[in-house]
């Protein structure tokens, strides 16, 4: 039995945070913790799961906030035992959880680690499965609250759900809860996406269905809520009569790695900015919702996408976007693989990696105001940001040659890796000539503030165990994500042409530049 399984349970996490019976539900300032539960991961010896799932549930645990009988079932075809996987989970939470480790945190977590083995198609594993949560409702007090993780191929999504139906896990239980939460990606197009959403809501509530987008979990994304609407300083300047436009970048440094099999065939839109950025846009884009409640913020983003305006014509839509492929060349020092030379990827693949879109919205706060958004691989450097540039002043009383170097104000939120916002102004330089510069104020959330940042997969694990479906996308945000990029992917495929190839270690293709440059602006450098 590895690393001890012990019946004392830990009344102080390592940071410690300390269960309060008394604690008052209505102070929000106090942690939120969850009540009795358990949850169940299919496709639990994947990456995810080892590397974000398994360790955030451990610093769950280590920061006080899941229940003192919280059980973890994992569901696989490997043919480990109980004391098998709670192996894999301590050294998943040993080289991956971001809190210090405590044995006794570990110890009181892993006394409610079980494992099921089977294949999805097996009626008896699930049988089995249905005992062994069964039996830790009467053991470990889960009160028949489980939440079922799909960390697996949305092709597998339809035989599980039946089988979760057929065996029972989600039929009706009084007051306790079943949930279900589904990685991405939610389809491949819209009609998917709603196939998807039909075979779902056969078996659960919309209430109880969770899909995870993980950058609505971070902690930077959701200070765009409180940087917009906290403040009175931003609300008079943020629409068309002071902001240029918009761009909201992800980009990475690395290539396709293992994923080749999952990406090629998807692709760098489908894979980010019909989740992802068009998120980002919306949260970015919205009027002020009536509260934070879930229903309320869904309402005010599902405004945003319903409003965001795509070129009805082919040659429109090539105008407005740009795709690549990453060729070879040098990233961090080292020589690196182009994408058609990756393993697992086919040599005439048209699958693209860099993906650049410009879009409108329809709204009179934001007409004319183009949102410009980019993701790719290979790129420059790792970093994914939001920056609002906003109009020159209308009337400079300078010379020309004081403020040629005078670029437009930002106002970037960085969300990863560098989390903070930087504000971008024009201040003189020190000296007997009136040259204005651009300066940078900065504000870091690792300089700021004592406390780190907990892990998206923190936040949003214990929404799903909370019941608290804010930072969850609905069917209609899925669907209208999917119309926005929908005519996208058919005008590319109707144009019949090839990514345009960049070098890795660049910021991506030249008709991405040329993009911009038709509208007379430029790409910031993040």
């Amino acid at each position: 039995m590895p690393h001890g399984r012990s019946g004392t349970a830990a009344a102080t996490s390592a940071d410690g945070a300390r269960s309060n019976p008394l604690r008052d539900p209505r102070d929000k300032r106090l942690p939120r913790i969850a009540g009795p539960s358990s949850v169940v991961i299919f496709g639990v010896t994947g990456d995810l799961s080892r590397k974000k799932l398994m360790p955030a549930i451990y610093d769950l645990a280590n920061r006080g906030l899941l229940p003192p009988g919280f059980s973890l079932i994992g569901f696989a075809r490997r043919d480990w035992d109980d004391q098998d996987f709670e192996e894999e989970v301590y050294q998943a939470v040993k080289q991956y959880a971001r809190t210090p480790f405590s044995e006794e945190v570990w110890r009181h977590l892993a006394e409610g680690i079980r494992f099921v083995q089977g294949s999805f198609d097996d009626d008896d594993a699930f049988d089995t499965l249905a005992a062994t949560l069964h039996e830790l409702d009467r053991s470990r007090g889960t009160g028949g609250n489980h939440a079922f993780y799909l960390s697996i191929p949305p092709g597998a999504f339809p035989t599980v759900l039946r089988q979760l139906q057929r065996s029972g896990l989600v039929a009706d239980a009084g007051d306790a809860w079943r949930r279900v939460v589904i990685e991405k990606p939610f389809g491949h197009d819209l009609e998917s996406a709603q196939e998807l959403n039909r075979l779902v809501g056969e078996v659960f509530p919309p209430s109880s269905v969770f899909r995870i987008d993980h950058y609505l979990g971070k902690e930077t994304v959701q200070n765009l809520l409180a940087l917009r609407f906290a403040n009175q300083l931003w609300e008079p300047i943020w629409n068309s009569h002071y902001v240029d436009h918009v761009q909201i970048t992800q980009s990475e440094d690395i290539g396709v790695g293992g994923r080749a099999g999952y990406y090629d065939g998807i692709g760098a839109a489908r894979d980010v900015i019909q989740n992802h950025l068009l998120q980002l846009l919306a949260l970015t884009a919205m009027e002020e919702p009536v509260s934070f409640e879930p229903k309320d913020l869904r309402t005010e983003k599902t405004k945003v996408l319903s409003a965001v305006v795509v070129p009805k014509d082919q040659a429109g839509i090539m105008a407005a976007t740009a795709r690549g492929q990453y060729a070879a060349g040098w990233q961090g020092g080292a020589k690196v693989p182009g994408y058609l030379e990756e393993d697992g990827i086919s040599p005439d693949s048209t699958t693209e990696t860099y993906a650049a879109v410009k879009l409108e919205i329809d709204t009179r706060r934001w007409a004319g105001v183009p949102f410009y958004l980019r993701t790719g691989k290979r790129l420059g450097k790792r970093v994914t940001e939001i920056a609002v540039i906003f109009k020159r002043a209308p009337h400079l009383p300078f010379s020309h040659t004081d403020t040629e170097e005078l670029g437009s104000n930002a106002l970037v939120i960085r969300i990863q890796p560098d989390e903070g916002t930087t504000i971008r102004f024009g201040s003189k330089v020190p000296g007997p000539t009136m040259e204005v510069r651009d300066v940078n104020m900065d504000f870091s959330y690792g300089q700021s503030f004592t406390e780190a940042s907990p892990e998206a997969y923190e936040r949003l694990i214990l929404d799903v165990l909370l019941g608290e479906p804010s930072l969850f996308p609905q069917d209609e945000e899925v669907e209208l994500s999917w119309k926005i990029l929908d005519p996208i992917e058919k005008a590319w495929d109707r144009s019949g042409t090839q990514p345009e190839q960049y070098t890795s270690g660049t910021w991506g293709p030249s008709s991405a530049d040329d993009l911009m440059a038709r509208d007379g602006r430029t790409w910031r450098l993040p």
